[in-house]
């Protein structure tokens, strides 16, 4: 997938892709794909017929193909609705092409993806191209942006790769229409940080508008000795999600360590609390439904939690104004050096919570509060919830000599930077 910022040229490079590849497979057949045939007649159709050299290319409207001299095709096609997959169920292709592929559903994506087939031996490929928002948003940030780690991810069936655009990338857009950036900025924040930076972690009905995986998300570094450390989780078979979280002399949270495993047992979540060797953890916090006694046993999550030395300290579970007190503690602000940061940062080896946690959405009922669907994604924000709900106090400032800098403001600059 090719997507980000707009203006970068990705149609165009949808085009050129398919022209280069129609002309060196003879015979291939390819599929470009809107959502509806009217976006496909304004953009990619009407581009294609100012780009081909009509030497080599033929337009036929009426079946909206495109044929090349040596007996290649590009059929420009679209789905409207769910059920206007079928209409390629009986086709093949080589190479299929999502133009805006947040406007498709997962299910449409799925299903076309069956028609990438043939006996020939050509690359088999789905090349996609997009920017952030849409109706797909959370599954395309799902399957390329939060999986692509560098760029790529395999999984032995196949090869993602994303691969960002950026405006500037797009050298005649630059030249000849230098007002474009101008205009860009001229846009609310939520639509500038989509269009303009290709910031994947914001879109309509967002509930943390706040996180911006430039401030939120640093690189590992060693956690100082006199730091105060916290566990807090939130348990279930379904899913265990827990987070080692360091407080500085500051007051600055950094969360440093992520436990997120399902169909754990009560002691076996204990057992991978004591397997992470965090010693000197300051507090245990936990929601107060573990301390419910369970029918089974007769004993409470937390009960059993402190037969493994694991003692709970029970955090408030007011969901509307735990998610505030969230708010505020991912809340950007300006540091005395100027550079942007929050009171709360998160480790990018806590892969879960960088995942879920900009993915929260308002609940319809009550815009006060976070939707509880889809439940997958709410485990990890439920536990960092706990955190702030248990008004975690910093370390203790040490004694320094006169003119010495301090250690925090050594990892602050450091991080900075």
């Amino acid at each position: 997938m090719f997507g980000g910022a707009a203006g970068g040229g990705k149609s165009y490079a949808q085009l050129i892709d398919s022209f280069l590849y129609a002309m060196k497979y003879p015979a291939s057949k390819q599929l470009i794909l809107r959502r509806t045939l009217p976006e496909l007649e304004k953009s990619l159709i009407r581009v294609s017929l100012g780009l081909f050299d009509s030497s080599v290319y033929k337009y036929n409207a009426a079946k909206h193909t495109g044929i090349f001299v040596n007996g290649s095709i590009i059929d420009f096609g679209y789905c409207d609705r769910e059920n206007d997959v079928y209409k390629y169920q009986s086709a093949e292709y080589d190479v299929i092409r999502f133009d805006e592929l947040t406007h498709f559903t997962e299910d449409m994506y799925i299903y076309l993806m069956s028609r990438i087939r043939g006996v020939n031996d050509y690359p088999k490929q789905i090349k996609s191209s997009t920017n952030p928002g849409g109706v797909g948003h959370s599954w395309v940030k799902g399957r390329f942006i939060d999986r692509c780690v560098d760029g790529i991810y395999s999984d032995g069936t196949g090869t993602r790769q994303f691969i960002p655009a950026k405006v500037s990338d797009n050298s005649f857009l630059m030249k000849n229409d230098k007002g474009y950036i101008n205009r860009l900025n001229r846009l609310s924040e939520k639509d500038r940080r989509a269009l303009l930076y290709g910031d994947w972690d914001i879109f309509d009905g967002q509930y943390f508008s706040e996180f911006r995986r430039s401030i939120h998300v640093i690189k590992p570094f060693s956690i100082p000795k006199h730091w105060k450390k916290y566990f807090t989780m939130d348990y279930g078979l379904d899913m265990f999600a827990g987070y080692f979280i360091a407080v500085d002399t500051f007051g600055k949270a950094y969360v440093y360590k992520e436990i997120y495993k399902p169909n754990l047992i009560i002691s076996a979540a204990a057992k991978e609390i004591i397997a992470a060797e965090e010693k000197d953890i300051s507090l245990y916090y936990a929601p107060p439904d573990l301390y419910n006694r369970r029918q089974d046993t007769g004993k409470s999550v937390a009960e059993i939690f402190a037969e493994y030395g694991i003692l709970l300290a029970k955090s408030e579970n007011n969901r509307v104004q735990g998610w505030y007190n969230l708010k505020e503690w991912l809340m950007p602000y300006k540091d005395e050096a100027g550079h942007t940061t929050a009171n709360l940062v998160i480790f990018e080896n806590c892969t879960n919570l960088i995942r879920t946690l900009p993915a929260l959405t308002f609940d319809r009922t009550n815009p006060n509060d976070v939707a509880n669907t889809p439940h997958e994604i709410t485990h990890a924000p439920d536990a960092l919830r706990y955190f702030v709900s248990g008004r975690p106090s910093p370390a203790v400032v040490k004694q320094m000599e006169e003119g010495e800098k301090s250690y925090d403001r050594q990892i602050e600059d450091f991080i900075s930077y």
